[in-house]
């Protein structure tokens, strides 16, 4: 299992703290791979970008016109997080964020 998201992010940490198995790929650091960012983009569409990140609010208003994907491969830290890949293949085993439905999901409580 990996997550994508920041070592600094409260919201991945309570995800890693409740995911023992799970890796972290420190998008700031790592990047996303481009088959993930890809599929997830598929997957979630715009919610993909989180707009309400200081990232986003650094951009010019031609930047933030950009196609989401190569705005997210210029500033990863512009994914919403974390982004959680469960399976071995990309096929719907990709969650975003750390909600209830993705806690239910994982089979985590709480």
């Amino acid at each position: 299992m990996q997550l994508y998201g920041l070592k600094t992010c409260d919201t991945c940490r309570k995800a890693l703290k409740q995911l023992p198995e799970a890796q972290l790929v420190d998008v700031r650091a790592d990047g996303v791979p481009e088959a993930v960012l890809t599929a997830a983009m598929a997957q979630f569409g715009d919610r993909l970008v989180n707009t309400r990140s200081t990232t986003w609010r650094g951009l010019s208003e031609a930047e933030r016109a950009t196609d989401p994907l190569d705005l997210l491969k210029a500033h990863p830290t512009l994914m919403k997080r974390p982004l959680i890949q469960s399976g071995p293949d990309l096929n719907g085993d990709l969650y975003l964020g750390w909600d209830a439905k993705t806690k239910a999901a994982l089979g985590v409580e709480g």
